[in-house]
């Protein structure tokens, strides 16, 4: 039995490593192939917003089995369990970095703490957890923080496939992240480097991870390492679609980034705060050209529901973003095509916040919408538009931003590529409008917002 060993202030539990699915590494996937598992934007569950570094299993599989019945014919499919899942005595609100109990293998890697996480037990991480979310017609998902745990690095434990190097001999104090201390930086090229990259992948391969979200990674941008977890999943033998965080990530980076994972952040953590809606509509108006199947900027996760039961903002709430507020979210989110990754508790959801979640023709639109592009933001209103692959119907979110005077925003339909009347129809309301010609334009409230689809007649 291995007892608890402290080491540096860092008290640390190792176990036995027991991956059922490690050893031979399989061939692998084709560079590029890994746009094929994202083709449209992931949708999903994160504990993040609610339970913050201390979600439970039990949680988990509530969240899960709310989707499976609730969500999961409308195209919701992924379940997420945010950071931390290693630390046994984490805390609400934020992290415990003073005497934190990290769980890792004899190979330095992250473990599910057994107190949280009871069917890890024996070495089997989170395959127990994983098979119960695929059991429901999902697939689950985990967080992971860049770079090579402190409590490896100074246990000097070898790592798996390296022939004998250990993870001090891989590591850099150089751009360890700056808000949570838990890991060092990888560096690129030493001998065991990217072998532990391997080993990690192929470890969540073993246990069924069919997503990661890693994070520390896309702002400031560490470009060494994003390259060496591309080249660990693509040789790992299973698909795992691949989310970057947190932004903002470099527009700069743009080509790069779409080339090594399938979303990637465009600002830091959004909250229930119309701020940040409107910093997300300023932010996005450089990422438009870059959204492409396989490969999404993303918006971040959904603020709504009850958030924060354990979270890192605020108290235990549904959100405070209005009803007006809360569609104008849903309708960036959608019509821009960004990842879709709820945060509220699932299981804590009122009528209104499912109806967000499962509106057949906003979804719609968000699978098979094409050439998302801004056609304006002035004077306080926005409008962007889109274009369905399949039907050819034009779809409009217009927008008003400002804080205290209604706005009426207008748009020529012939910027919208309609040559003669159509019919409209506001996708939140159902309300129809038509037949219209010339110009189309509506009165909204601050921080409302309208959702329409076209169709010419």
């Amino acid at each position: 039995m291995n007892l608890p060993k402290i080491t540096t202030g860092l008290a640390v539990i190792l176990l036995a490593a027991s991956c059922s699915g490690e050893g031979t590494r399989p061939a692998g996937f084709a560079p590029g192939e890994f746009r094929e598992w994202a083709e449209i934007p992931p949708m999903g569950w994160n504990s993040w917003d609610c339970y913050g570094p201390t979600v439970t299993e039990d949680e988990v599989r509530a969240n899960a089995d709310y989707m499976a019945a609730n969500l999961k014919q409308y195209g919701w499919e992924y379940i997420v369990v945010d950071i931390r899942w290693f630390v046994e005595n984490d805390k609400a609100g934020g992290y415990n970095q003073t005497d934190p109990v990290y769980v890792v293998d004899e190979w330095g890697r992250y473990q599910p703490a057994v107190n949280r996480f009871p069917s890890a037990a024996g070495g089997k991480g989170f395959t127990d957890l994983a098979e119960y979310v695929h059991g429901l017609g999902l697939k689950f998902g985990i967080h992971i923080m860049r770079g090579v745990p402190k409590a490896a690095v100074e246990r000097q434990l070898p790592v798996k496939g390296a022939g004998g190097v250990t993870a001090d001999q891989i590591y850099s104090t150089e751009m360890q992240c700056e808000w949570l201390r838990d890991n060092y930086t990888v560096v690129a090229g030493v001998p065991g480097a990217q072998e532990y990259y391997d080993s990690l992948f192929d470890m969540y391969a073993s246990w069924g991870v069919d997503f990661i979200k890693i994070d520390d990674i896309s702002r400031p941008y560490h470009k060494d390492e994003i390259e060496m977890v591309r080249l660990a999943i693509d040789r790992c033998g299973r698909p795992i679609v691949l989310s970057l965080s947190p932004g903002q990530t470099p527009v700069g980076e743009a080509d790069h980034v779409a080339d090594h994972a399938n979303m990637w952040r465009m600002v830091d953590d959004v909250w229930d705060l119309w701020r940040d809606v409107v910093h997300l509509l300023d932010v996005a108006q450089e990422w438009y050209p870059y959204i492409r199947p396989g490969a999404w900027p993303d918006c971040d996760m959904i603020p709504l529901g009850r958030i924060s039961i354990r979270g890192e903002r605020g108290e235990d709430r549904m959100t405070r973003l209005t009803r007006d507020e809360q569609y104008s979210l849903m309708t960036l989110f959608t019509i821009f095509r960004s990842p879709l990754m709820f945060g509220g508790d699932l299981p804590s959801n009122d009528e209104f916040t499912l109806s967000l979640l499962t509106n057949r023709e906003v979804l719609r639109m968000h699978r098979e919408g094409t050439e998302v592009r801004q056609l304006f933001q002035k004077e306080g209103t926005v409008a962007i538009t889109s274009r369905n692959g399949k039907s050819g119907e034009i779809y409009l979110a217009l927008f008003n931003t400002a804080e205290e005077e209604d706005a009426a925003v207008t748009v020529d339909l012939a910027d919208l590529g309609i040559d003669g009347s159509a019919s409209a129809v506001e996708l939140w309301s159902g309300e129809e409008k038509g037949p219209v010609t010339g110009r189309f334009s509506v009165s909204l409230a601050p921080h409302a917002s309208r959702l329409y689809k076209f169709a010419v007649d």
